[in-house]
């Protein structure tokens, strides 16, 4: 026979919150590592920042040629028609544009006219670029013409209007980059052609345009919030050494190059990371993610055992809560049950003589006592829980206070069959107290020994000064708590966990409604017990005047 499963309250609660937070906070935690992982693998965040460097240098690269094409078209509206050109114009083209090194004009029947800066022919070196450039060019448009000639008309078509080259002259013992562009002169479809030229200073080039334009796309990349942080340099294109760096270039290998087109070939425009690479700023992020990710983790697990904690403290309170309305009935159900059986017995009228009905109405008295301090006991923690209990501090005689109320008890202690010693100093001053609130806090407490007092049936109640206080002690030689327990008896419903506490009846509020009336008065109480030797609970309140009337307590 199959017998089924039961789960209780504690097992449900614990699923139902494994499958609502523990398995969906895991499968995140999980998923997320899986991705970060597979980003580290297939190094997602190199290849995210090598496509936006691409993307950089592609604006840079267009930027840099519109800016030297619009310079080289600013020098082609000055050149005159073919077969006007003279070297007067030339000259004067050169003097206006000091940027330009070199012009010439290369006509079919006239031949190549090559003018250079004259104020820098007296440099030796220059004046060697001049002669090699004129030579190189007469003698290649000399024999190439025809062929240029219909190279640029189809180029036209395409919508470009120049042919670049580069040059790499000499200067001392390195050589300079240099770009030169040939476009064609025509006066209209049929009419005569030519081809024009003109060369860039190579030190203009190196000093001048390079750095400016690098700066202004850097900084033109700062104003739009994208890679702010970058370095360029160009280098020539089949070396590493930078020809022209933007500040803050660091050395090391470029992340990302680009061979330009257009009005500088055979040059490279790179870009980097000051200070790092892509591959250290990958490793960053993922560690910095992997940190964020266990710090979630360690917060969701933080959670999740406080949640756990939580319930499980919800579910004792529950527990407690239920135990609190099976004790308190059960303790209900005693002195009633004895005023109910003493009542029949005066009705019936068996009793003969007068000092037994006295017997009786006194058992009936106290009885019904003992039901109106533990329903005051009740209603004072419902007050408290609402923030409403109040106090009304009076000028008492605390000797008086305490004989009065002892008295009063005295009928059970003596019937439960305890030895009872009270020891009341004389020079114990009048406190300002709630009569009542302090009497059923010595109740609670006297109260407290009968139950857990076994053999050796024993209460002593002293009251006596001690410097700056007054002290209420009730010594008992029962089973005594735990040194891990003696705090935990004063919260609400905690009961300690020895067997014979759970076997006998209380509501487990009558030390948490001595703290709360201790504290109220502005003292405090302890305990001080052996287990198996019994217990000493020290009530301490202090010698000070306070202004009679009520005060409300805070829960």
């Amino acid at each position: 026979m199959k017998m089924k499963r039961r789960w209780n309250e504690r097992t449900r609660l614990m699923l139902t919150l494994e499958l609502a937070v523990v398995l969906p906070a895991a499968a995140l935690v999980i998923l997320s590592a899986w991705h970060l992982n597979e980003i580290q693998r297939d190094r997602g965040v190199e290849a995210a920042f090598q496509r936006d460097f691409n993307q950089v240098l592609a604006i840079s690269e267009k930027q840099i040629n519109q800016k030297a094409e619009g310079m080289a078209d600013e020098v082609r509206g000055q050149f005159a028609g073919p077969g006007n050109t003279c070297v007067e114009t030339l000259d004067r083209i050169l003097a206006t544009h000091p940027y330009i090194a070199h012009v010439f004009v290369f006509e079919p029947n006239g031949g190549l006219t090559f003018r250079s800066q004259p104020s820098r022919l007296k440099d030796p070196s220059f004046r060697t670029e001049a002669d090699d450039l004129s030579s190189m060019t007469g003698g290649w448009l000399k024999m190439e013409y025809k062929d240029e000639v219909k190279g640029f008309e189809e180029k036209a078509k395409a919508g470009r209007r120049y042919y670049f080259f580069d040059n790499w002259p000499m200067r001392g013992e390195k050589h300079l980059y240099q770009s030169a562009a040939l476009f064609l002169m025509s006066d209209g479809p049929n009419g005569n052609k030519a081809i024009g030229g003109m060369v860039f200073d190579a030190e203009y080039l190196r000093d001048q345009f390079f750095p400016e334009m690098l700066d202004s796309l850097l900084s033109h990349q700062e104003e739009r919030g994208e890679k702010n942080h970058v370095v360029m340099m160009i280098h020539p294109k089949h070396e590493t050494t930078p020809l022209v760096a933007s500040a803050g270039w660091d050395g090391g290998e470029p992340e990302v190059e680009r061979n330009l087109e257009g009005a500088f070939p055979n040059l490279t425009l790179a870009i980097k990371l000051p200070g790092t690479t892509l591959a250290a700023m990958g490793q960053h992020f993922i560690n910095h993610s992997f940190v964020i990710l266990s710090g979630i983790s360690l917060l969701l697990a933080g959670g999740i055992v406080m949640t756990h904690r939580n319930i499980s403290r919800e579910m004792a309170l529950a527990r407690l809560k239920s135990d609190f309305v099976s004790n308190v009935s059960h303790e209900l159900r005693t002195p009633l049950s004895l005023i109910r059986l003493y009542a029949e017995t005066l009705e019936m009228g068996r009793l003969k003589s007068a000092d037994k009905y006295q017997e009786y109405y006194s058992i009936i008295r106290k009885e019904s006592e003992r039901l109106t301090a533990l329903i005051n006991n009740i209603l004072d923690f419902s007050r408290i829980e609402a923030g409403r209990k109040e106090y009304d501090f009076r000028q008492t005689d605390m000797r008086e206070l305490v004989r009065n109320t002892l008295e009063s008890y005295r009928y059970q202690i003596e019937q439960s069959g305890f030895a009872f010693e009270e020891k009341i100093a004389e020079d114990v001053p009048p406190l300002s107290v709630d009569r009542e609130a302090m009497a059923r806090s010595l109740l609670n407490l006297v109260n407290n020994a009968l139950k857990y007092s076994q053999d050796q049936k024993y209460i002593g109640v002293n009251l006596f000064r001690d410097n700056g206080s007054v002290k209420l002690e009730v010594v008992d030689h029962g089973i005594g708590i735990p040194p891990a327990e003696q705090q935990k008896i004063f919260d609400k419903f905690y009961r300690v966990g020895d067997p014979l506490v759970h076997n006998t009846k209380g509501s487990g509020l009558g030390l948490s409604l001595v703290r709360h009336i201790v504290q109220a008065h502005g003292g405090e109480v302890s305990v001080d017990s052996v287990p198996g030797r019994g217990s000493k609970f020290t009530i301490n309140l202090p010698v000070a005047l306070r202004t009679n009337g009520p005060k409300a307590a805070l829960a």
